[in-house]
């Protein structure tokens, strides 16, 4: 629509998209308001139905979108997306950090962890309490009860609050604790679940499968929008490696300028899987922010070598609080900012 489009001529555009028996969606971005069609248009009816539009009022031009994912697309909407949880950004300015340990274990471990993270700088409190393990003999999470304990924890220090949830209907139970839903890589393409987390309208961060495209990965956080939830989160977590001799994952930093290029989304990235070596962590975590990216998802354990799970990519406070001052420093050089 024109700058100027009244708020009729937006609904008489939606009416005359909608007349056709499909979807019309108004998605408001930066100066103006652009009216989108994300379901298939029949061939037959597609130039005529473009011409159409293109006579109404305040209407500025009519585009069609080439790319298979449509409402994750830039030609779809070519602001960036920004996201607001509790007054944190994602997608602005300011980066965004999120650390915790790979699963809740305890009150303690999780108090403890919390204050870290909070004395660090980040924003987001993150854990796991339900826990999908390669091997049933490992540990899989406190359920519920971990899900108190983070919710507790995040709330004692002002954090907000995320953890993975696994199947769709344990939608509701999880994010009647948690502020964002994660969808893991194991779960990118579960479209049952997708599609109960889009419906909820939750916050939702979604991880891309260790073997999906681009474009699948896309597609997947389109089930979300699709159902109408705005406040998608993409994270890139590394791609199966050539080598497993050093890194129990390649991060794909490619996919970091990419996804900012083709989705107006924001994106997070998460070196601790994405390598799975806690060395490794800081310099990947360096070079997301320099790639582009909105924020970062790292593994912090108060003590590492008790952890349950994913010890070895965890770091030490020590080492995420060197990690943090590391980012103060480089992010204003790419005009970006950290949290203190």
């Amino acid at each position: 629509m024109s700058v100027s489009a009244s708020e009729a001529e937006i609904k008489e555009v939606v009416s005359a998209i909608e007349a056709r028996s499909l979807k019309a969606l108004e998605m408001p971005g930066g100066e103006r308001v652009a009216v989108g069609i994300p379901s298939s248009i029949p061939p037959e009816i597609r130039e005529d139905l473009a011409q159409e539009l293109g006579t109404l009022p305040g209407v500025d031009h009519v585009a069609h979108v080439s790319r298979p994912f449509k409402l994750a697309s830039r030609e779809f909407h070519r602001s960036d997306t920004i996201v607001e949880v509790k007054g944190v950004v994602f997608g602005g300015p300011e980066i965004q950090v999120m650390t915790g340990p790979c699963a809740v274990e305890s009150y303690d471990q999780m108090r403890e962890a919390a204050r870290v993270a909070k004395e660090a700088g980040a924003t987001v409190l993150r854990a796991g309490a339900f826990k999908p393990r390669t091997s049933p003999y490992s540990f899989q999470g406190l359920q519920e009860e971990g899900l108190k304990i983070l919710k507790r924890a995040g709330g004692e220090t002002g954090l907000i609050t995320i953890s993975e949830v696994m199947q769709p209907d344990l939608v509701e139970l999880v994010g009647s604790y948690v502020d964002i839903l994660q969808i893991g890589a194991r779960n990118m393409q579960n479209f049952p679940l997708l599609i109960e987390a889009g419906r909820s309208g939750l916050p939702v961060l979604l991880k891309r499968g260790p073997s999906s495209t681009i474009d699948e990965f896309l597609l997947a956080a389109e089930y979300l929008l699709h159902h109408d939830n705005r406040k998608v989160l993409l994270c890139e977590r590394g791609v199966h490696p050539l080598d497993r001799s050093y890194t129990r994952n390649t991060l794909d930093l490619n996919a970091v300028p990419v996804l900012k290029e083709v989705s107006h989304l924001p994106v997070i990235v998460d070196p601790s899987h994405g390598s799975g070596v806690s060395r490794y962590v800081p310099a990947l975590a360096l070079a997301a922010v320099a790639a582009g990216a909105d924020g970062l998802m790292i593994e912090m354990h108060p003590n590492p070598k008790a952890a349950l799970s994913d010890g070895a990519q965890s770091l030490t406070p020590d080492q995420l609080q060197e990690l943090m001052s590391r980012l103060r420093r480089l992010a204003p050089v790419l005009n970006r900012s950290v949290s203190k």
